[in-house]
């Protein structure tokens, strides 16, 4: 089964009515009793998660018979999904709502994501913001754009480099380990300054728009990071996981830092990961 550029728009507008009918409608309308924790206090999922992703993997598997559908909330009920998902043929990865924290606290920071991989490759990347009506996309060796609402489409592009010292950017040092942790949040004290914004979809918007120099994630999970790596990677941008390596769909650990070319990159891994 082979996807086509044109298959971008149908996703992107999938998306689009999925988070205006399921999404939008329980913003700040949630009850006690659509909110439930899963691994912490910080990691929830709510009503809306639930719906979207049921109506987003319906749609997707009738219109790509026989195409893998890897969704965070599916995955969260049945975790042997994750084994061997990525191989041959076409797969798409959701994320339902990225951010669900902020949403289940009446935040305006969270975002829809999907990823297209085929044959094991990310060859393409979606994050719709439903509070700005707005889309980031971008396909393997097409450039990343940004598409508004109404009006024209533009390219994106990472910010140009420059010192450590200079850089703004997002370390997620939740999920390591000491002494990690604390290494890289002192760290980091080292740059310009710092941005959290407990979204994926908002951060490597972010990046890949120029309004941040890089991100660094501890925790790998498909549906937060592969589309936007792709589109990230089609502004101009570099990511490597912690040890210099290239970033898989099926990589679950071992970090990733996101900067805007691969001398930024090492220079921040160097200030980064010094010794405490």
């Amino acid at each position: 089964m082979s996807f086509a550029s044109s298959d971008m728009d149908w996703l992107a507008n999938l998306l689009a009515e999925t988070a205006a009918a399921e999404i939008m409608p329980r913003f700040r309308r949630l009850d006690s009793g659509d909110i439930r924790q899963k691994t912490s206090a910080a990691d929830l999922v709510t009503e809306a998660d639930v719906n979207a992703e049921r109506v987003i993997t319906a749609a997707l598997k009738a219109r790509y018979p026989g195409a893998t559908v890897l969704g965070e909330e599916a995955v969260s009920d049945n975790a042997t999904l994750l084994d061997g998902w990525v191989g041959e043929g076409l797969a798409f990865v959701i994320d339902p709502v990225d951010g669900t924290f902020n949403f289940a606290s009446g935040v305006p920071v969270f975002g829809v994501m999907l990823a297209v991989v085929q044959n094991g490759e990310t060859i393409g990347g979606i994050i719709h913001d439903p509070v700005g009506k707005d889309f980031i996309m971008a396909e393997k060796g097409g450039g990343a754009r940004w598409r508004p609402s109404a009006g024209a489409e533009r390219a994106m592009s990472v910010a140009t480099p420059r010192e450590v010292s200079q850089m703004i950017g997002a370390v997620s040092w939740s999920y390591m380990d000491e002494p990690e942790r604390a290494m890289l949040a002192r760290n980091q004290t080292a740059c310009m300054g710092q941005v959290a914004y407990r979204a994926a979809a908002q951060e490597y918007r972010l990046l890949a728009e120029g309004a941040i120099h890089f991100i660094v994630y501890n925790k790998l999970m498909p549906w937060d990071h592969l589309p936007g790596t792709l589109i990230v990677e089609e502004a101009g941008g570099y990511v490597r996981r912690f040890d210099g390596s290239v970033y898989r769909p099926d990589h679950v650990d071992g970090g990733l830092l996101a900067a805007s070319d691969p001398d930024s990159w090492h220079a921040l891994r160097e200030v980064l990961w010094r010794p405490l």
